[in-house]
């Protein structure tokens, strides 16, 4: 498929606003020095939200075309694909996760506040409820994973529906399922979907956008919409204006609508600054960057903690040498996991 302009530079700021959004919260848990007095270290949820979006818009864009060239979707290529991209990294952390809570942590004092069976949590963990598993609180590393879950759970429902779905009739499910769903999701209170976080409907609006896109309907993407989808997000992320200002339902709604028709205006315009190689280089490995922080938190923080560096320099400094280091060691271990791990499992896609 054709790589679209702008989307993997992308990935890079979504993870690493997802890093900022975690950093204070780790450092103030550890009672480490933090700052947090600015809208982008609270973008976490919306960066996930717009990760979700990216995922849906990229892949049902792909099942898309794949129907339309061939009047079927190849669902064991599709699900190979997707496993030797995903899965690798995905239990390498899960299981790094459950072994350093289990074995390695308790031995510096640290003890997650979880009340699960082992036994469940794994089983939950590796058939990918991850978002269930969440719930119980098991630490960082492993809470993280809940996103990763909630994509697999979307795709395994919808990848065989369009494989039996006739492609003329896409857009109206896509449409159908968004808001049926949403209205299930926020206005009938249904818990399991709420508790669980499963925000399938950023997904399935997404395939809406894909699907014009595709079809290149230009009225989507006119001038007033560029501008107002672009100040939406902009002030989603830079500020707090909308989520102070509107209940949980609406602000929901207007994440839903706002990011994919954001991502699919990006796909329109080569914007050079952001296709430079080391932002593309960085976005190809912010799965990396996203699974690996939480782990790199944890050996700083076990650094600080035994150093306690904390109690002879100034806070300011203490807090830039956490975030910087924790920033930078995460995007070396992920250039390293890449080319050394991802990428082999990468080559395999093609067979």
């Amino acid at each position: 498929m054709k790589i679209l302009p702008n989307i993997t530079p992308l990935r890079f700021f979504l993870a690493l606003f997802v890093i900022l959004y975690h950093l204070p919260q780790y450092c103030a848990n550890r009672c480490f020095p933090y700052y947090n007095k600015l809208p982008i270290f609270f973008k976490g949820d919306e960066a996930v939200y717009v990760f979700f979006s990216l995922s849906g818009f990229l892949i049902i864009r792909n099942l898309i075309i794949e129907k339309d060239n061939n009047n079927t979707i190849d669902l064991k290529k599709f699900f190979s694909r997707r496993a030797l991209r995903i899965f690798p990294l995905y239990y390498l952390v899960l299981i790094f996760g459950f072994i350093f809570y289990e074995f390695v942590a308790p031995n510096f004092g640290y003890i997650p506040d979880n009340n699960y069976n082992l036994v469940f949590g794994i089983f939950l963990g590796f058939t990918f409820f991850a978002n269930i598993l969440a719930t119980f609180k098991p630490g960082g590393i492993l809470e993280i994973l809940w996103s990763i879950g909630i994509e697999e759970q979307f795709y395994i429902i919808i990848a065989p529906i369009l494989y039996k779905l006739k492609a003329k009739y896409f857009l109206i499910f896509f449409l159908t399922f968004t808001l049926l769903y949403f209205y299930i999701f926020h206005f009938c209170q249904f818990i399991p979907l709420q508790k669980y976080l499963m925000y399938f409907y950023f997904f399935s609006f997404s395939g809406v956008i894909a699907f014009i896109s595709i079809k290149k309907n230009t009225i989507l993407f006119s001038k007033p919409l560029k501008i107002i989808t672009h100040l939406l997000f902009f002030l989603l992320f830079f500020t707090d204006i909308i989520n102070d200002n509107f209940e949980t339902i609406t602000y929901h709604f207007i994440c839903m609508l706002t990011f994919p028709i954001f991502i699919g205006i990006l796909t329109t315009t080569y914007i050079p600054f952001l296709n430079n190689k080391y932002l593309n280089y960085f976005g190809k490995i912010s799965y990396g960057i996203y699974m690996y922080h939480a782990i790199i938190f944890q050996f700083i923080g076990l650094i600080f903690l035994k150093s306690k560096i904390t109690n002879h320099i100034s806070e300011n400094l203490s807090i830039f040498i956490f975030y910087f280091s924790s920033i930078i060691c995460t995007i070396i271990l992920s250039h390293f996991s890449y080319i050394y791990f991802e990428r082999k499992f990468i080559r395999l896609k093609k067979y």
